[in-house]
């Protein structure tokens, strides 16, 4: 590796905050006449967007959230890209947007990445370089239908922990009186105008004193979701590890290893099913958050029914279960254990 990649930025890694840092390139590539282009890096952080775009008036738009960690004998390695870029392409389908071809998906990734070398926290530092790949219907459209053209672009940013705290922060979430998505609406796919949605919900669960809302399912209020950034874990009497099962959750790739873990690793009866929360409330032993962003995040009480319900008492330590699963999951993205999944992908530096 040359020395030019071996600088890295003056900057407080301990100290990153979840926000956005401009870095050095992004990768696009454009779609038009049932072709994508070749794509490149460029430099500039802004877009030029059509006021008619279909993106803006219609939310024709998605996007995937990855990160890349650098190990401890200077490798820098993703965390199963492949499964961000079927996300993508089943968000695509949904909303009637070209799929990104796997290997662009992946190949702007890694060039993303390669580019921003000096911009990926070191080893040991608590941050990791966070990567956005999105998808945008572009150019002049008026009427409710799909666009003509479309960008792919994938910008990286370095961040800190998503809830900011010393080591594993425990969280607390508020079920409110807003719906996040309906079972044949788009919860099950990772487009922006959920996101939107929710704003409010969060609000009022900041409002509550929590740091995040927690979902109900739209129908009958009764079955538990998803959180307002983050699917749910529950660690159950009897050793029964669980998460809720409905068509209108984001299936989160965290999640997914996290369950596979459960199981694997710790020998838990694991279980993905609607949960009737209020009525198996009395059952869970621990609860968790769990995405890219917030990796695994206790949560320590939830307010439901005008009430607080604690999990782990104030001022009371994580949970075992979870935290064995969040130092068993961040073991195997930072390279600090053996990969006997497969699952991490080392970008390689020129």
């Amino acid at each position: 590796m040359s020395n030019k990649l071996e600088q890295k930025k003056d900057l407080d890694w301990a100290s990153l905050g979840f926000e956005y840092v401009k870095t050095d390139f992004r990768f696009t590539a454009s779609y038009e006449n049932g072709v994508w282009s070749e794509g490149e890096l460029i430099t500039s952080e802004q877009m030029t967007v059509h006021e008619g775009a279909p993106a803006l008036h219609y939310s024709q738009q998605c996007f995937e959230g990855l990160k890349a960690q650098t190990t401890k004998d200077g490798r820098v390695l993703l965390f199963r890209p492949d499964l961000n870029a079927q996300r993508l392409q089943d968000t695509a389908d949904r909303l009637l947007m070209p799929q990104v071809p796997t290997e662009l998906f992946l190949r702007g990734v890694e060039e993303a990445v390669r580019a921003n070398y000096s911009w990926i926290p070191p080893y040991g530092s608590g941050a990791a370089l966070y990567i956005r790949p999105f998808l945008i219907g572009v150019g002049d459209n008026l009427g409710l239908r799909p666009a003509k053209k479309y960008e792919f672009r994938v910008f990286v940013s370095p961040v800190g922990p998503y809830y900011k705290g010393e080591g594993l922060s425990i969280i607390s979430l508020a079920v409110t009186d807003v719906d996040r998505a309906a079972p044949k609406g788009t919860g099950h796919v990772k487009a922006g105008s959920n996101y939107a949605g929710g704003l409010l919900a969060t609000h009022k669960a900041k409002e509550l004193g929590a740091n995040e809302a927690l979902y109900l399912d739209a129908a009958e209020r009764i079955y538990l979701e998803e959180a307002g950034s983050a699917n749910i874990l529950l660690k159950m009497t009897g050793g029964r590890f669980v998460t809720p099962k409905s068509d209108a959750i984001l299936p989160s790739v965290t999640r997914r290893s996290i369950m596979t873990i459960a199981k694997q690793e710790l020998d838990l009866e694991i279980e993905e099913r609607p949960v009737n929360f209020l009525k198996e409330l009395p059952e869970i032993e621990e609860m968790a958050a769990c995405g890219t962003a917030a990796v695994l995040s206790p949560v320590g009480k939830v307010w439901v029914n005008d009430q607080w319900t604690l999990f782990y008492g104030e001022g009371e330590k994580v949970g075992p279960t979870m935290q064995k699963l969040y130092d068993l999951l961040t073991q195997l993205q930072k390279g600090e254990r053996e990969d006997i999944y497969g699952w991490t992908k080392e970008v390689v530096m020129d």
